[in-house]
């Protein structure tokens, strides 16, 4: 009985850490949006730590935050890139009449 309890309680334990965000929250840090980007950055540092500490649950959700802190920032990133572009055809237009 003790030998199946073992089986089933390394089968649910997973061996790879959730995705981190590392990288994509760098890049977005860098390119779209700072202070997302950042939130991103640090939740992303917590998933590796809290998975090897033994904290599969806390590593799952720094890992859900940093990549919706990422996704934001890119997304905000994005948005400004294009009311910047809209602005600058409109000011392009306006000076042109």
């Amino acid at each position: 009985m003790e030998n199946q309890d073992t089986i089933e309680s390394t089968q649910s334990t997973p061996s790879v850490p959730p995705k981190s965000w590392m990288v994509e929250s760098i890049l977005v840090t860098l390119f779209c949006c700072l202070p997302f980007g950042i939130a991103g950055i640090v939740n992303a540092s917590k998933v590796e730590s809290k998975f090897y500490a033994g904290d599969i649950a806390g590593a799952k959700r720094a890992s859900d935050e940093a990549g919706k802190w990422t996704k934001v920032s890119f997304f905000i990133g994005i948005g400004v890139v294009v009311l910047y572009a809209i602005l600058m055809a409109v000011g392009v237009a306006a000076s042109a009449i």
